[in-house]
């Protein structure tokens, strides 16, 4: 069986926050967290409206892993994200992941990768390793 991911290979996609998401989070998980809801509550903070959560970015790194890979016998091992800059409302992110180990002789595969935001700013970036099931 040829590894279907070589180090260094990148990959793209693009996603939008957009109402659906965000509502559909809120009434999955509950989550109403002032800061997510309360434009008034998230201004006095210093964020220019309500900021969208975190967790959504890990939806969309969970989406990208199942089925954007070339492969779907692909599962997740691990997964870090740190948040750098606020995620609001309609915002458009580029999702850019790039191979940075491959261990084949355990199936695994560890990507880094990094949400940038319309202005060209990381919003979130972090590391998953997955496992490639025989």
């Amino acid at each position: 069986m040829e590894y279907p991911f070589r180090e260094n290979e990148n990959f793209t996609a693009e996603f939008t926050v957009s109402r659906e998401i965000y509502d559909g989070f809120i009434k999955l998980f509950g989550d109403r967290n002032p800061m997510h809801t309360d434009p008034a509550f998230a201004a006095g903070k210093g964020f220019k409206g309500v900021i969208m959560h975190g967790n959504i970015l890990n939806g969309f790194l969970s989406y990208f892993i199942g089925e954007i890979l070339p492969v779907k016998n692909v599962i997740i091992h691990s997964q870090e994200i740190s948040y750098r800059k606020p995620v609001y409302l309609n915002d458009r992110l580029t999702l850019k992941v790039r191979v940075s180990e491959v261990h084949e002789s355990v199936n695994v595969a560890i990507f880094k990768f990094s949400f940038i935001n319309g202005t060209g700013e990381t919003a979130a970036k972090g590391t998953v390793q997955t496992g490639i099931l025989a």
